[in-house]
This record gives C-alpha cells, sequence and structure tokens, in this order.
C-alpha cells in the first residue's frame, strides 16, 4: 500500500546536486535494462558524502531505501540529505553512500516526468515490494549495487551489519524480506507502518520468524493503532505479531508506536533517532552479537 503523506511532487529532472562542489550530492539516474524485471522502467538517486569522504580508499556503508523519489525529494519530510550530512558529520553514523530507488513503471519514463509520477502509477510497485522471495534483493545485489559502484566510482562495504535497508507501507516489508532472503547482504532494516498483511503473502512472517533460526539482522518497525484495517488485513495488529514475533526469537529490534492513520509522518520527524539507533554501535565490532536466541531451533 502507498502511504498517505503530501509530498512536493517533482520531474526526476529537477532533482539534481545542489550547493558547493565539496558538499554532499543527490544523483539522479534511470534503469531501463533490467534483466529481473523486464519490461521497466525506473529513476534511482544516489547520495554521496562530502567531496572529503568522497575521497577516502575505505568501504562506504550503504543505505537503500524504497520509493526513493518521495525520500529525496526537496520537501520530504524526511529531509535525507540533511539528516546523512549531520549524522555522518556528528560520527552518530558511518560515512554512507545512499540508493533511493522508485518501483518500476512499465511505461516509458517520459510519461513520469511529462504528468507526475502520483498521477502515473509504478504498475510494478506491489509486485516488487508486496511478494515474498529473493528477485527483488537480486535485482538490488545485482543490478543496481554494481552500477552504483562503477558509475560513481566508490566501494561499497560488504559487512552486513553496515548495510541498511528501508521503506514505507509495501517499501517496509520488501525491505524485511531483502534482509530476511540475504541477511549476508543487509543486516539493519527500517519498516514504518509495513505491510506485513495479506497482499501477496506477507503475513506469513511473524509464525515463520518463530519457526526458523534467527537472521542476524536488526529491525526497526513503527506503526500506530489507526493504521489501514481492510480485506488485505489489519496493519496495526499484523505490526503487533511482528513486534511478538521477533520477541519471541531473540532479535535486535525497536518498536516505535507512533503517528496516525497509514502515514509515516512522524516516522519522518523521528528519522534521525531512527538511523541513531541503527548505527549506535558502528564504531564497535559490527560482527558481535550479544543478543541469545532463547527458543532455538533443535
Amino acid at each position: 500500500m502507498r502511504p498517505s503523506l503530501a509530498v512536493l511532487t517533482v520531474a526526476a529532472c529537477c532533482l539534481l546536486p545542489s550547493g558547493t562542489a565539496d558538499a554532499s550530492k543527490v544523483v539522479a539516474h534511470t534503469w531501463t535494462d533490467s534483466e529481473v524485471f523486464p519490461g521497466t522502467n525506473r529513476h534511482y538517486w544516489v547520495y554521496l558524502p562530502d567531496a572529503a569522504l568522497r575521497g577516502r580508499r575505505g568501504p562506504f556503508a550503504l543505505a537503500v531505501f524504497q520509493d526513493g523519489q518521495w525520500m529525496v525529494a526537496p520537501r520530504s519530510p524526511f529531509k535525507t540529505q540533511q539528516v546523512f550530512d549531520q549524522l555522518i558529520a556528528a560520527g552518530e553514523m558511518p560515512p554512507t553512500v545512499g540508493v533511493f530507488i522508485n518501483p518500476g513503471h512499465t511505461g516509458p519514463l517520459e510519461e513520469v516526468e511529462r504528468r507526475g509520477k502520483d498521477r502515473v502509477k509504478p504498475k510494478n510497485r506491489s509486485f516488487e515490494y508486496d511478494s515474498l522471495g529473493d528477485q527483488y534483493v537480486t535485482f538490488l545485489l545485482d543490478e543496481i549495487l554494481p552500477a552504483v559502484e562503477r558509475d560513481h566510482r566508490v566501494k561499497l562495504t560488504d559487512d552486513p551489519a553496515l548495510r541498511l535497508i528501508g521503506g514505507v507501507s509495501s517499501g517496509g516489508i520488501c525491505a524485511f524480506t531483502a534482509a530476511w532472503e540475504r541477511p549476508d547482504a543487509f543486516g539493519k532494516v527500517v519498516s514504518n507502518i509495513g505491510s506485513f498483511v495479506d497482499i501477496r503473502g506477507g503475513h506469513a512472517y511473524p509464525p515463520l520468524i518463530r519457526k526458523s533460526e534467527r537472521r542476524p539482522i536488526r529491525v526497526h518497525l513503527t506503526d500506530n493503532p489507526d493504521d489501514l484495517d481492510v480485506r488485505a488485513g489489519n496493519w496495526w495488529l499484523a505490526n503487533l505479531q511482528m513486534k511478538k514475533a521477533l520477541a519471541y526469537r531473540g532479535y535486535d529490534f525497536e518498536f516505535v508506536e507512533a503517528g496516525s492513520g497509514h502515514s509515516s509522518s512522524v516516522a519522518a520527524s523521528k528519522f534521525p533517532d531512527t538511523l541513531r539507533w541503527m548505527f549506535r554501535d558502528w564504531r564497535s565490532d559490527p560482527a558481535a552479537d550479544p543478543i541469545k536466541d532463547p527458543h532455538p531451533i533443535d
């Protein structure tokens, strides 16, 4: 599902780097030749830290977010570029490359740019985001992330503890699915008002979490009691089930009750705190895992 949050709709050509040459920047890209999702076209944006950090030799941490245009639009309530700049400068998150990717369209991107993304439905969004399985994370790992490294001459860390994936609503369950399927690639998940309901089988996660060995992933969930209650399920109850399942299996997670309705406006205001919590121990040994599984699988 798409959250109800008004954001300025801008064409991709308007989301270009701003500021001085030494500042961080957000660079727009298109992807039109996917082998994993053939026939789809999409925009994505890459956040690069300031010039001093871009010249470093060590690998960068990674943060991937679905519904990318919404995250980096100039009037986005997440204020993503500013938040990244401030937390990196303060040492509260590691030097990070951000990848903000739109769902696929089955039509030409020129139509999206001409009419605005809110008037042209991304017909592949639910299939990509709500489906279980490894198709979407394979798309990221095999197509998008190698292109980011190649095009921007940056090295992304291989350490999953320094690789985050997040999203809102269907983008939230998509983020969880990516880490669930490939915990070796993503060790951190941010899900705001996540759609863990029966759109395309997402209601299976709570029992699946309980019955499976604990993955080495850290999870942030945000939802509220007034979230959607429709044929596919009740979002609040679904997220409570996720909370209980993660606790049962001993995951490192936090559950934040915030906002009202199917909106992530409060989650946006808490975005800096969420990233601080996610990367709270990034300077220490990221492989350390002091949490014990209270119900180990025999």
